[in-house]
């Protein structure tokens, strides 16, 4: 990720030559304290990235030029230049959750059409520009407006050690640690039940010494980082499952698979769960003449 360059020095000569304190700086950008400021300045912490436009106006700097960044943005960059934490993105597209924002940020699941104006609005960008951020986002590459061979694109990450770098590095940053290897095993052990793992089992995954785990392991790291179990399965294994369940709601469609009956109860699904089905169905073309569960087969 192009994230912006933050040098503490330049910050304590901009703002001497402003004539603030410390304290009159940290109380400018919303801080209680101005011990944030003393250690951002000394170099033992950075700011998070949305509070850099803030930094940069109450110096009386541009953004790009106190804290300039190499490449293009991505959604990430886009947020935090518009002064938002990703806490607060739910409010921006008109939810409860910022879990949409947060997905599409670390190249999950892109937002859905109806956020987009929403959100680039709230950004202060066009929804073209928006789009190419998100494009990035999932490791597409996209050059800024008259920049050329100046981006490059993240690989996927491919491997369980890769996949837990990667989101290391996307969910945390500023003064944000990433959990620890006990952090991780204790999550694990809590949801399940058990000491399943210990810190070193955590660490030989990221170090890559170990590249296989259970589904325990997997839905408690799914729950420390705050996204699916799947994301740490075998990106061929999870497609393998989606292409399965795509076809045998296609069998089921043909009328080749039986059981699948409009109830509520245990022997079969709702009439509203069908109804998904067969929009997807419909969606990504599988269907002939008929829809799931109907009372006519």
């Amino acid at each position: 990720m192009p994230a912006r360059h933050f040098d503490g020095q330049r910050v304590r000569a901009e703002r001497r030559a402003k004539d603030l304190t410390q304290k009159q700086l940290a109380q400018a950008i919303g801080l209680k304290t101005h011990a944030p400021v003393a250690s951002w300045e000394s170099g033992k912490s950075f700011p998070d990235g949305e509070k850099l436009p803030a930094l940069a106006e109450a110096l009386g700097k541009d953004l790009d030029e106190l804290f300039p960044r190499d490449g293009a943005p991505t959604l990430r960059d886009l947020r935090e230049d518009a002064g938002y934490p990703q806490n607060k993105t739910g409010q921006l597209i008109g939810v409860t959750s910022h879990i949409p924002v947060s997905n599409a940020e670390r190249g999950m699941k892109r937002l859905d059409d109806e956020y987009v104006p929403r959100l680039a609005k709230a950004y202060g960008v066009t929804e073209q520009e928006l789009l190419e951020a998100q494009d990035r986002s999932f490791g597409v590459f996209v050059p800024a407006a008259g920049v050329r061979g100046q981006e490059t694109s993240r690989p996927r990450p491919e491997t369980l050690a890769e996949k837990l770098s990667y989101l290391d590095e996307e969910t945390f940053s500023g003064g944000q640690s990433a959990p620890t290897d006990a952090d991780l095993a204790a999550v694990i052990n809590r949801r399940a039940g058990a000491p399943v793992v210990a810190p070193a089992d955590i660490a030989a995954l990221r170090a890559g010494k170990v590249t296989e785990t259970t589904p325990v392991i997997r839905e408690g790291l799914g729950e420390a980082y705050g996204v699916s179990p799947m994301f740490f399965q075998d990106n061929d294994e999870v497609a393998l499952q989606v292409v399965e369940g795509i076809s045998f709601l296609a069998a089921r469609e043909r009328g080749d698979i039986l059981g699948l009956a409009a109830r509520g109860n245990d022997s079969g699904l709702s009439g509203a769960a069908l109804a998904k089905i067969n929009d997807l169905i419909a969606e990504l073309g599988l269907g002939k003449e008929s829809r799931a569960g109907g009372g006519n087969r």
